[in-house]
């Protein structure tokens, strides 16, 4: 500076800008810039080009806000710019960091409207304030990343074990007050508050939060408290104002966690067309176009799509989680100047280590508009009051230094992550990135979330249709498999021989039942003495109780299979029963598969430096891994299944076994019994048998005595009677079984005895059909009738000498069981009112009544006809 002129500092004190040239704006220790209406740069002082780092040559012409500065891009400073342009009228002094310069800086900001080089203007002037670290964590990383010498794995756990959710510090785009739930007493709050509120006395730590917020929003939240509708993530949003700020809209969000009541407060556009603001009409579009895809990659394709649509990032990635929690962008829409692509990429599990999963499953989103943005510090009271304030619910909770290490070495700046949640579990995230600092107003935010919910829900509707289709052809196969077992005798020939086998189920390639030390195979398996082995590996290494076993890597977990991984790198068994003797067991083949990784997973964290155990790894280039030894992994209804299948084969074979040896216990049981009832039956019909011949005998010897022909002859029939009767117990006794008699046998002995009775001159021609079994009470009956029939025959039927012949045939009948009895004799025949109460021959004596009553008592038929003598032939 010329000596002859005054300091320029002391001369522009109450001097308007528009009044300085170029050279002297150069002079100002100030940075000063000048921006048109439409927020490019027209002038740039040196003092600018030295606060900002920025050479004046590669800002001139260029937009501020888009190109230069973007994380200015705000509604606290590009808004104040935009209302002010709007109102025709602009003065506004305020405080702002900028952050990596390289070094931040807290600046004080005047902008003001005015003119240069005789066109309008808004002049922008910086003075620098002080600059200022990341804060202990943050420049600790840093630190440790310059002296940074080698890139060694370590334990990623070490990630896991970082406080996230406690991080002492918001970004800086948003205002925290913490107070009491019970009493709203402030006790805590951001270092920012004086872009909301002014600094009063008393002090605000311990005042009540009325005092500083508005009442309506106070009175709202005290209801909600009453209800108890502001705990486990649910909130109060409300738009307020404050006083002295009346121009300026702000949204307050509000929740309740850890006793502690949470409010947030930023600064929002004051019109849609300010910052891109996603209306209810682009979020149901969206929707409607989401739920019109069929597949699952087609769902994630639209919702990519979509979301960086309303928000504006220049890629969106659906990244998905595998059971192991390694992650995988199945989806990503992305500006084509942007030329890296992550789709297809896998990345390890400690790229997004347990507690971060755990605050993404409790809190759905977050945003971060710059990445190098210094955090704002939280004031709490002294003493036990100011324990670490539990941010997990907060939505401007600053983020882990490492992580944001993570993204620079991404190449990311502004970034976006929102919970995907699958039937209550967290199945992966929607991911916005931009290379620069990249503003989202709260209602876009909003819209993504709820969009992103949607998507959630396509996902769960179409994975449920499938697994369903899945479950019910699986439970189809399991149905006909037990039903084979019902019906089966032997229950690994129902399982593995029919047409629908243990084969046909989870899209196995092998499978089998191991029974002690022999294995029944089916489809591709190892050996059966290597299945043996398996089945005893398993007995021994499976916990007491845990009866099933799966795994899709089986070769690495059991190296004596390693020789087998082709067709059993995937393995799946369950035990029937408790005493693991009967497994089934199910093997799938290798599937060599080529993943490509972002960077090399072995190396997910490396070691860091002084207080930093850990640092984000460098690399995502792609790292190609070829592996071997896996299968298709099983999915957790398919082990279910599998369960499922071993009770119903424990419940419906071994049971059912375990029945039939109590049933074979009770039938030798029975058997003993009804031997001995044979026994004593056989000889109840031997003494019955035999008493019927001693009174047989006994009539037959009182016969003798009895002169009177009447009764001699009446004596004679009782006792053909009684001897009839003897004969059917003669047989039974003789049968082998006690409930049928040969009546062919019977008969034939019948008539034998009958003639001896009748005497000289009598005989009986014989024509029987032996074998032919029929049930005692039959063979009573139809002795008896024989009886009748051949004793009138003697008696009726005698020729002029004095003597008769009878003819008797036994034999089967047309009908299926029947018997044909006839009784033929050579006299002169019946006369034909013979079976007339009162006719000339003895059809109605005592005789033919008895014969009558045993037709009926077992449903026989009676044909006579004279041919030339009498022939009585009786169907039953």
């Amino acid at each position: 500076m010329p000596p002859s002129e005054p300091p320029l500092e002391s001369r522009e004190g109450g001097a308007d800008l528009d009044t300085l040239a170029p050279d002297e704006l150069d002079r100002l220790d100030a940075g000063v810039i000048a921006l048109d209406g439409a927020g490019t740069i027209v002038a740039f002082s040196e003092g600018a080009s030295a606060l900002l780092k920025l050479p004046r040559d590669a800002v001139l012409g260029r937009d501020y806000f888009r190109d230069v500065m973007p994380a200015a891009n705000v509604p606290a400073f590009r808004g104040r710019f935009l209302a002010g342009a709007r109102r025709g009228d602009l003065d506004e002094q305020f405080e702002y960091v900028f952050g990596r310069l390289p070094q931040p800086l807290r600046a004080q900001v005047q902008m003001k409207h005015g003119r240069y080089d005789g066109a309008p203007v808004t002049w922008l002037r910086i003075d620098p304030l002080e600059s200022l670290g990341y804060g202990a964590s943050r420049d600790a990383v840093v630190s440790a990343i310059g002296r940074r010498v080698r890139a060694e794995p370590v334990d990623p756990s070490l990630c896991e074990r970082e406080p996230i959710h406690i991080p002492g510090s918001i970004q800086p785009n948003a205002v925290l007050f913490a107070a009491d739930a019970a009493t709203l007493l402030v006790t805590a709050f951001s270092t920012n508050v004086t872009e909301v509120v002014d600094p009063a006395e008393p002090p605000l730590l311990g005042r009540p939060l009325g005092d500083v917020l508005p009442p309506a929003f106070i009175e709202a939240v005290k209801a909600r408290l009453a209800s108890g509708t502001l705990d486990e993530g649910r909130s109060l949003r409300r738009r307020v104002r404050f006083p002295d700020r009346s121009e300026a809209n702000y949204l307050a969000v509000a929740h309740v966690h850890a006793e502690r009541l949470i409010v947030e407060i930023e600064r929002e556009p004051d019109l849609a067309d300010d910052f891109r603001l996603a209306s209810q009409t682009d979020t149901e579009l969206a929707v409607a176009r989401l739920r019109a895809a069929e597949t699952l990659a087609g769902a994630a394709r639209v919702a990519a799509l979509e979301i960086r649509a309303l928000t504006g990032f220049e890629a969106v990635l659906v990244y998905r989680f595998d059971s192991d929690w390694n992650g995988e962008a199945v989806a990503e829409d992305k500006t084509p100047k942007w030329s890296r692509s992550l789709l297809g990429l896998r990345f390890p599990a400690s790229d997004i280590p347990a507690q971060a999963r755990a605050l993404y499953t409790k809190a759905k989103s977050r945003f971060v508009i710059d990445r190098d943005s210094v955090p704002v510090a939280l004031v709490g009271a002294p003493g036990g009051a100011n324990a670490p304030i539990d941010l997990t619910f907060a939505q401007h909770r600053s983020l882990s230094p490492i992580h944001l290490e993570y993204q620079r070495n991404l190449g990311v700046n502004g970034s976006m992550s929102i919970s995907i949640m699958v039937d209550g579990r967290l199945w992966g995230l929607m991911i916005g990135h931009h290379r620069r600092p990249h503003y989202v107003p709260p209602e876009t935010r909003a819209a993504a979330t709820v969009l992103t919910d949607a998507f959630a829900m396509r996902v769960q509707e179409i994975e449920s249709r499938r697994l369903w289709a899945e479950r019910q052809a699986h439970l189809d196969v399991e149905g006909r498999l037990v039903r084979s077992l019902t019906r089966s005798d032997d229950f690994v020939a129902a399982l593995t021989g029919g047409v629908t086998t243990l084969l046909h189920l989870f899209e196995s390639t092998g499978a089998g039942i191991v029974t002690g030390d022999r294995a029944t195979l089916i489809g591709r398996a190892p050996p059966e003495e290597a299945v043996v082995q398996i089945a005893a590996w398993l007995r021994e290494t499976l916990p007491e109780g845990e009866t099933r076993f799966e795994s899709s890597q089986f070769t690495t977990v059991y190296s004596e299979a390693a020789p087998y991984r082709e067709v059993a790198s995937g393995l799946l068994a369950a035990f029937v029963d408790d005493s693991r003797e009967t497994l089934l067991v199910w093997f799938r083949p290798e599937m060599p598969s080529t993943v490509t990784w972002g960077g090399d997973p072995r190396k997910p964290v490396l070691a860091g430096s002084g207080s930093v155990a850990v640092l984000p790894r460098r690399s995502f280039e792609r790292w190609v891994e070829e592996r071997t030894g896996h299968a298709n992994p099983w999915a957790e209804w398919q082990s279910n299944l599998a369960t499922s299948l071993a009770e119903a084969v424990e419940g419906v074979v071994l049971r059912q076994r375990r029945k039939i040896d109590e049933l074979t216990g009770l039938l030798a049981e029975k058997e003993r019994l009804l031997a001995q009832k044979d026994l004593l039956t056989r000889e109840i019909d031997h003494r019955v048998k035999n008493s019927l011949q001693i009174v047989s005998a006994f009539l037959q010897m009182q016969r003798r005595q009895i002169a009177d022909a009447a009764a001699r002859q009446a004596f004679a029939e009782t006792s053909a009677r009684v001897m009839s009767v003897a004969r059917v117990h003669d047989s039974l006794y003789q049968a082998e079984r006690v409930d049928e008699v040969d009546l062919g046998v019977t008969i034939e002995s019948l008539c034998k005895d009958l003639a001896g009775l009748a005497g000289d001159g009598h005989s009986v021609d014989l024509t029987v059909e032996r074998g032919m079994m029929v049930p005692y009470r039959k063979a009573v009956a139809l002795s008896l009738i024989a009886t009748e029939l051949v004793t009138n025959a003697f008696k009726y039927a005698t020729t002029a000498t004095g003597g008769g012949r009878v003819e008797v045939t036994v034999s089967s009948s047309d009908t299926e069981g029947g018997v044909q009895l006839k009784v033929c004799d050579d006299g002169a025949g019946l006369p034909d009112d013979w079976a007339e109460p009162k006719g000339s021959a003895q059809g109605s004596g005592l005789g033919m009544k008895l014969i009558r009553a045993m037709l009926d008592q077992i449903n026989a038929r009676l044909d006579v006809v004279n041919n030339p003598g009498a022939c009585f032939t009786i169907t039953a």
